[in-house]
């Protein structure tokens, strides 16, 4: 197996642009689609400087429960804004806008998936027995900035826009997956989004806003449970880690088929700074490093989870997972490692299910 010594450029003294091949030239000219989603991600990743996280906890507890004013403010300001302008942002939807009436799903379970990622949100409506999208895949950018409010109004409206495509119950669930942890539907950090995110009670808005039950879960947790359930991870036991990697690097890890929730484990530090500061797909981009010298630092990251975990199967995530054979047999993790089966769709179709999940465990 190639192997190579690099030591990675810091970001704030960027390394002149290496000399490329024509080869290498060429494919960079002819960007697939999910290396454009990354691209567009490397403003969002550039300026988010160090990671927002939850305060210091020798806090008392009370000073970590949402505001519910401020949830309530938020929301209030979500519905006046698509009162206001109910089509902002959608044209830059690649979705055609649905001409007459909402198709019948013919008594499929199926609830909303929503993807909230640091450039864009994606949303579909989802099979929830087959992980099928029932709906076209919708995609906006991510307002900036992408303060609770904005977004929540980008979901209301993407979720309308689902509405006239497919027929939804009043009670269609919607699943939300958030770049950050989650507890109790309360996001309680912040690192590629708005620290106005920050313990703050999420479901309680977005059900407001969006008028039918919403549950949030990790992104990478979400893009997990639906790769383990439809797509790479299904019938394999022991403990597997899902790698999700765009604007950050996200993490989800499973023993035996169970999801132990929030690990953010992009967000371990490697050289002194967050791991994710150089794994993530979008840190080759803006660092303008070869497919060879972003698979190192993604190496050195892999092996400092496989160190922690020995896991026996790493799956990789993201958009760039599309683009596996140019980094997957450069890796010299012991662990097998795959690309992701259900790609950018795996965020939208886990959420769905946990969405759903949730409904059904409440009773």
């Amino acid at each position: 197996m190639e192997s190579e010594t690099h030591e990675p450029a810091p970001d704030e003294a960027q390394a002149p642009e290496p000399e490329r091949r024509p080869a290498e030239a060429e494919l960079e000219a002819a960007e697939s689609e999910a290396e454009a989603e990354s691209t567009a991600e490397v403003a969002g990743a550039a300026g988010a400087g160090a990671d927002t996280a939850a305060p210091p906890v020798d806090k008392p507890a009370e000073a970590f429960a949402p505001d519910e004013a401020e949830a309530a403010e938020a929301a209030e300001a979500a519905e006046e804004e698509v009162e206001a302008e109910p089509d902002e942002g959608l044209e830059e939807d690649k979705a055609a806008a649905h001409a007459g009436p909402a198709r019948s799903l013919d008594g499929r379970r199926v609830a909303i998936g929503v993807d909230i990622g640091g450039s864009g949100i994606k949303a579909a409506a989802v099979d929830l027995d087959t992980g099928e999208l029932v709906s076209q895949r919708h995609r906006v950018p991510t307002p900036q900035p992408s303060a609770p409010a904005a977004v929540m109004a980008s979901i209301a409206r993407l979720i309308k826009r689902i509405g006239a495509e497919v027929q939804l119950g009043p009670d269609t669930a919607v699943g939300v997956g958030f770049p950050g942890v989650i507890t109790g539907g309360v996001t309680r950090t912040a690192a590629n989004v708005d620290p106005g995110w920050l313990d703050f009670d999420a479901d309680a808005a977005m059900q407001r806003v969006l008028r039918r039950p919403v549950h949030l879960i990790n992104d990478a947790d979400a893009a997990g449970v639906a790769e383990m359930r439809f797509g790479a991870g299904v019938g394999r036991l022991g403990t597997v880690f899902l790698i999700t990697l765009g604007t950050g690097t996200g993490s989800a890890l499973f023993y035996n088929g169970t999801l132990v929730p929030n690990l953010e484990l992009g967000h371990m530090e490697i050289r002194g700074r967050d791991a994710e500061k150089r794994s993530a797909a979008a840190a080759r981009i803006r660092r303008g490093i070869s497919w060879k010298a972003w698979a190192a630092d993604l190496d050195e990251h892999l092996l400092a989870i496989e160190r922690l975990f020995w896991p026996q199967l790493f799956i990789i995530g993201g958009g760039v997972s599309k683009r596996s054979e140019k980094f997957i047999p450069r890796l010299t993790v012991r662990a097998e490692v795959i690309p992701a089966r259900l790609l950018n769709d795996a965020g939208i179709v886990g959420a769905a299910m946990a969405a759903d999940e949730r409904e059904r465990s409440a009773g």
